[in-house]
């Protein structure tokens, strides 16, 4: 295998319970590859032990970075700016919760070292999930496959390989609803899955509430497909035809057999029906209206309050990263 410089990005949020754990079953591994390596670690406004205990692993270990941002971005805002920052041959984005297993990364470089571009961990289980979550999640991935423009693959999470090209392909976008799994598919280049059995957390809690669940896939919708406002177009042709069809029988009753125009109860079911069908296609519209209002006010997709590089690796000094400006 021809030596490469490989880069880990593992952006953390309050995982003092696993930070050291992690970063032991991850040094294991990286000491058996054939190459140099460094690992970026992005703390993502831990109000935690989180970053102290990166500095204590750094003072003896040089080959990790430490990018801090100036305060909580969120995951994708935070895998982002990990990937500006890193400098490998290869990247790696992996959670440092441990529901990933480093275990399998040399399976992931053996597919890169076969042409692939991007190598994705696909799970065919999900140890410690609830069954809501894990029903959600499935519902959700299938959805996203019907309604989007580009293909993005099932039971698949951050967990993956990005070759070089890959990476500068990535950091030419700079939008800032970021939903990184249909990012990571829509830059193309040749893609491979490796299937994994996804492993429980072995401390702390999870940062995903099922309020921010449902943003996230309520992100992925919006970023990648305009269904909900086609949808929205269609329905509300369909509901005037009706409401057109349905006043015309009204006039002919009236007309030919002298029956009342229906009273209070009814107008009131109609009038209540077409109020709310109206309102919730505002807010579809609003939620794409915000987005583009976002978008309009161009401000970094992040800002970095600190960053430490690593002291042994290859690679270019990366450009226009310190804001999360393009590059």
């Amino acid at each position: 295998m021809i030596p490469y410089h490989l880069s880990i990005v593992a952006p953390v949020y309050n995982e003092q319970e696993t930070i050291a754990e992690f970063h032991r079953r991850l040094a294991a591994v990286l000491t058996s590859l054939n190459g140099t390596s460094e690992v970026v670690y992005v703390d993502d406004g831990s109000t935690d032990a989180t970053l102290k205990l990166l500095h204590d692993l750094r003072k003896s270990n040089p080959q990790i970075a430490i990018l801090v941002l100036s305060r909580n971005f969120g995951k994708e805002i935070a895998l982002t700016a990990g990937i500006d920052h890193a400098r490998g041959d290869a990247v790696i984005v992996i959670d440092a919760d441990l529901q990933d297993p480093p275990e399998l990364i040399p399976k992931l470089l053996e597919e890169w070292q076969r042409g692939f571009d991007v190598v994705y961990a696909k799970r065919t289980s999900r140890h410690g999930e609830g069954l809501v979550k894990r029903a959600t999640a499935y519902a959700f991935y299938r959805v996203i496959q019907r309604v989007s423009r580009v293909r993005i693959p099932d039971d698949t999470g951050d967990f993956r390989l990005l070759s070089r090209r890959a990476v500068e392909a990535l950091r030419k976008i700079r939008e800032q609803h970021r939903f990184m799994k249909g990012l990571f598919a829509w830059i193309g280049y040749p893609q491979v899955a490796v299937p994994y059995r996804r492993d429980p957390r072995i401390g702390g809690e999870t940062k995903w509430s099922l309020w921010q669940l449902w943003n996230f896939a309520l992100e992925g919708i919006t970023s990648f497909t305009t269904i909900p406002l086609k949808v929205a177009t269609y329905l509300g042709l369909i509901i005037a035809l009706a409401a057109f069809g349905y006043a015309i029988v009204i006039i002919l009753k009236t007309l030919l057999r002298g029956d009342p125009v229906p009273g209070y109860p009814s107008l009131m079911v109609v009038l209540l029906f077409l109020g709310g069908i109206q309102l919730m296609f505002i807010g579809i519209i609003g939620e794409y209206l915000g987005r583009v209002f976002d978008e309009t006010k161009a401000r970094p997709l992040y800002i970095v309050a600190a960053y430490e590089p690593a002291e042994h690796g290859a690679g270019s000094k990366v450009s226009s990263a310190e804001s999360g400006r393009s590059p």
